[in-house]
């Protein structure tokens, strides 16, 4: 979602990363254990979140008490969160950070609290999306066979310093939003073929790092049925391998009310599940922050139309950076008030 490099190389900004986490254990409870894997997901994107506390941003609960994000969004319910990883961002603060380094300061800080991890690999310095799909700058001069090669070092680097400092996490995406492909212009999936291999090495090197993690390919407009259709088929022809098919569900983009598409989105699932016998998610969801009666109307609606899906293959819902406070953030889809304290709508996932 949401529409200065570095000066050291990727191994050494992992080892950083270990460090840190090695150096906190001595101060900290050991990790939590996971969750039971079986359980319905509810979550967050938090990717913000380490920069918003970094320029001072403070969460309160309701009576006024400050308190960590991650607690507030778990006391309302929430068992999952979602950290996307760039390759070499910048220190921008609202469209940088998000490293392999604070990745994994950031997944080891959740699952201390119980959270179970999801990680989302955009294979870009910046935001990657349908509109966008820049190469890290990197990898901007290689081959083709090089970013295979690429794809696939740099998912089991960072899953390899995860599962170092120990977090593995139950699923990991394979590209962020990806109907035209990724890692353009290789990658476009005008080119099928050449997107698929991409995946592919994604998704060899996620299960060499541990095969128990779960591969999500993840395509936006989740009520658009003729779109994932036609993307899934050529994912199919094309024999890319993945478990869990990852939707998008954002009605304020489509400029409709969700009781417009909701029934769309149902159907949707329930589609997807049956015609390539995947599991589904809604990995990103959210509504509009100033409708708070809506969007938690909405919220409820998307948890019930996953859960609605045959044979438990509806895993979950993730709302997206519900803490980007409009003020800090400028995204009109965040669910937090401007006094610091979580919007009545996360009360969704409660239930």
């Amino acid at each position: 979602m949401k529409k200065v490099k570095t000066k050291f190389p990727l191994l050494m900004t992992l080892l950083a990363a270990l460090m840190f986490s090695s150096c906190s254990k001595a101060q900290t409870p050991e990790i939590t254990p996971t969750p039971t894997l079986f359980a319905f997901s509810k979550g967050a994107d938090v990717g913000w979140l380490p920069q918003m506390e970094a320029t001072g941003y403070k969460f309160y609960d309701i009576d006024g008490s400050q308190k960590d994000c991650l607690q507030l969004l778990k006391d309302r319910g929430m068992n999952t969160i979602r950290l996307r990883v760039w390759v070499n961002p910048s220190n921008d603060k609202a469209s940088g950070h998000c490293s392999p380094a604070e990745t994994v300061v950031m997944a080891v800080r959740a699952q201390k609290l119980g959270m179970r991890i999801m990680i989302d690999f955009h294979y870009s310095d910046s935001w990657a999306d349908p509109a966008k799909q820049t190469k890290p700058a990197a990898w901007a001069s290689h081959s083709f066979a090089d970013l295979q090669n690429d794809v696939y070092q740099h998912t089991f680097d960072v899953l390899t310093a995860l599962k170092s400092a120990g977090v593995t996490p139950e699923w990991v995406q394979v590209g962020n939003e990806i109907p035209g492909g990724m890692l353009w212009p290789e990658g476009k999936s005008s080119n099928f073929s050449q997107l698929a291999q991409l995946l592919n090495k994604g998704y060899e090197a996620t299960k060499a790092v541990d095969a128990a993690i779960k591969v999500i390919v993840h395509v936006d407009e989740g009520n658009n049925n003729a779109k994932f259709r036609w993307f899934f088929d050529n994912a199919k022809a094309n024999k890319v391998k993945y478990d869990v098919i990852g939707l998008s569900y954002y009605p304020y983009w489509i400029k409709s009310d969700y009781t417009a598409t909701i029934l769309d989105l149902e159907n949707n699932l329930k589609d997807m599940a049956a015609r390539y016998d995947k599991e589904v998610m809604v990995v990103e969801v959210g509504g509009d922050y100033t409708l708070v009666q809506n969007t938690k109307d909405m919220l409820v609606a998307v948890i019930k139309a996953v859960k609605a899906v045959p044979n438990n293959k509806g895993l979950g819902v993730i709302y997206w950076e519900p803490e980007g406070e409009k003020s800090w953030s400028g995204y009109q889809l965040n669910a937090w008030q401007s006094d610091g304290k979580p919007s009545p709508a996360l009360d969704a996932f409660k239930n």
